[in-house]
């Protein structure tokens, strides 16, 4: 008995002596660095930045795995697979950083940075355990927070608002759109035109509806011969702010957007020969046509004059007034949801001027959707049946909160029916956590201040106010 408490101790004492010894062995030899130390940027407080995340974040959440001289031990190769794996469900640094198209770094990165930051979150415990030198300190915070309010004012803010305004995470809708008014007009009959389909019974706006928040409020939009997708319909309003187009991404802008319907046989069941047959059998309208594109009916003239509509049907709403400062826009309960909304992280993902359009995360972040769902199919693989990459499975376009009250049903394979379901699935889902039906209902009375009225022609500027735009530019 005795020789075995012996040997207990001496295996304690060797443990313990091990939990130290690889840390100070960590401080002596640092972690590989990865591709983030590579860049370059001329901003001194971007570089700031990329020094805190490349030192102390980017090793959990790259694509470009350098491992650690500590991985090749037992059991922590499994352990680091493990919590890459996790972070990069989350964030892929690599990815972000060095993006296939050139760009600014994405609204939702700078929201998930953010997020972790203030509230101290990142790095986690296990990684802090075996790295004493990478807590966060008060300047790591000072420099990715600072870089983040100036990227956010530089690239994504809504002009004309104050400093405070444009560095936040949430953005108001801007007052009007840069369009040119006899597009948008042609766009708009286009728009409700059922002379798009095969059989002249379908338009853009049956299944976009200005009355019924933009969508159908079906959970599958129904085409030429009552032909049904397998995909919950998307609101149009407010589109033009989405960063591609379709639960997938699979069109990059509104004008190949346009495109899809006509020529889905689920759809329109059409194409721009049979539209173009047509509408030259309508003298008026082909007048109309010919004084806005003068080179007649082709396929790019089409899409662009929808997609220049669609690029004004903005929906104003209590909570663009809340941003601007009018703290009496929103109720208590929905200041209450605001907050919640704000502490649970919701806002990394549902960021910007329409609270989300702008990533693609991954459905199931924190708990399977889909095996708890079951019967996966098609639709469920998300960006993965556009790019073919396994990182892109059950990646779905994050949608809009604009408008969300009206609708329903949701989620991309319509299985929830009230808001209030839907709140808690995404807080089960994506976030990890439950809520009071007290936090429910505030989460569900805040999202309704999102809901706004679309007014026909209130976002295409009028020459008066093109003229002191054009004043304010030499001032």
């Amino acid at each position: 008995m005795k020789k075995k408490l012996r040997v207990l101790i001496v295996l304690i004492i060797l443990g313990a002596a091990a939990g130290v010894a690889l840390p100070l062995l960590n401080l002596a030899m640092p972690l590989p660095a990865s591709k983030l130390a590579t860049l370059k940027p001329k901003s001194p407080d971007m570089a700031s930045a990329l020094h805190v995340l490349e030192k102390k974040c980017v090793h959990c959440h790259t694509s470009e795995v350098q491992l650690p001289w500590y991985a090749k031990l037992p059991v922590a190769k499994q352990i680091i697979a493990h919590d890459i794996k996790v972070g990069t469900d989350h964030s892929d640094f690599i990815r972000e950083f060095f993006p296939a198209k050139p760009g600014p770094v994405s609204e939702v990165m700078l929201s998930k940075i953010e997020f972790t930051t203030v509230n101290r979150t990142m790095p986690p415990p296990p990684f802090l355990l075996m790295h004493w030198d990478l807590f966060m300190k008060e300047a790591d915070d000072r420099a990715l927070l600072t870089w983040i309010r100036q990227e956010r004012e530089k690239h994504h803010a809504t002009p004309g608002n104050p400093p405070e305004v444009m560095q936040a995470a949430l953005q108001p809708l801007p007052d009007t759109v840069e369009v040119d008014a006899k597009k948008v007009a042609l766009g708009e009959k286009l728009f409700n035109d059922v002379r798009l389909s095969k059989d002249n019974t379908v338009s853009c706006a049956t299944c976009h509806d200005v009355d019924k928040g933009g969508a159908d409020q079906l959970p599958f939009s129904k085409g030429v011969g009552g032909a049904e997708g397998d995909i919950n319909d998307p609101t149009v309003f407010n589109s033009g702010f989405q960063f591609a187009l379709f639960w997938d991404g699979r069109a990059a802008d509104l004008e190949e957007q346009a495109d899809g319907p006509v020529n889905n046989p689920i759809e329109m069941a059409s194409n721009w020969e049979e539209v173009t047959a047509k509408l030259n059998q309508d003298a008026a309208f082909t007048q109309e046509f010919l004084a806005v594109y003068p080179d007649g009916y082709k396929k790019e003239n089409f899409v662009e004059a929808i997609a220049e509509f669609e690029r004004t049907l903005l929906t104003p709403a209590p909570f663009d007034a809340f941003l601007k400062g009018d703290k009496s826009a929103l109720d208590d309960q929905q200041k209450k949801g605001y907050e919640l909304f704000n502490t649970l992280g919701c806002y990394t993902c549902h960021t910007g001027v329409i609270l989300g359009g702008k990533s693609y995360e991954k459905m199931g972040l924190r708990a399977d959707y889909f095996g708890d769902r079951g019967d996966v199919i098609k639709r469920d693989y998300g960006r993965f049946n556009v790019t073919g990459d396994e990182y892109d499975r059950f990646r779905l376009k994050t949608p809009t909160l604009r408008n969300v009250a009206d609708t329903f049903p949701y989620m991309h394979d319509s299985t929830v029916e009230t808001l209030e379901e839907a709140v808690d699935v995404m807080v089960k889902y994506q976030v990890g956590k439950t809520v009071t039906q007290e936090e429910n209902q505030a989460l569900v009375s805040f999202l309704h201040s999102l809901t706004g009225k679309y007014e026909p022609g209130a976002a295409t500027p009028s020459l008066l106010q093109k003229a002191v735009k054009f004043m304010e530019s030499f001032s």
